[in-house]
């Protein structure tokens, strides 16, 4: 099932990307997943021009929901939510982890990487190359992960 829900957020974010783009803002991440007995598609949105609001969901959800009606590729009954990133923002495109260079982020990988290996890596980004990002662990030194490897990365917010 994880697969086909893969399929369906390839579908959706294909669909949403330019419509969404359309009306100034940018589709971060898609998921869509079966929660408490219901299916949510879920769309995190985020504003180039400052923050996500209200307003900004409710744009990004009416931009889209007719596309959504249209195309009709799930099968199941569901709910779209349009949200916020919220502060740990997901990194999924390049320009993303630029924009992230020297802060902290948090990054799973599909296997154990580096030396000594390791699966999840909590650290400030130092390099992002066309192919890999650089991430300095305090106490452990600076881990070059290619980003094919990368199962999830987030921003990790830093309470002052």
């Amino acid at each position: 099932m994880a697969e086909k829900n893969q399929t369906i957020e390839a579908r959706a974010q294909a669909v949403c990307e330019p419509l969404i783009a359309a009306e100034g803002l940018e589709l971060l991440d898609v998921e869509f997943v079966r929660e408490h007995g219901e299916w949510v598609l879920r769309l995190f949105i985020d504003n180039p021009k400052g923050g996500v609001g209200v307003e900004e969901c409710s744009t990004a959800s009416h931009a889209v929901d007719t596309a959504l009606d249209v195309e009709d590729f799930i099968p199941q009954a569901y709910s779209l939510e349009v949200s916020s990133p919220g502060v740990n923002r997901p990194l999924k495109k390049l320009e993303h982890y630029r924009k992230a260079i020297g802060q902290k982020v948090r990054i799973k990988t599909f296997g154990p990487f580096g030396e000594p290996p390791r699966k999840n890596f909590l650290g400030a980004l130092k390099e992002v190359s066309g192919d890999s990002v650089s991430v300095e662990i305090d106490g452990a030194g600076l881990f070059t992960i290619p980003l094919k490897d990368i199962a999830k990365a987030n921003l990790e917010f830093e309470f002052s």
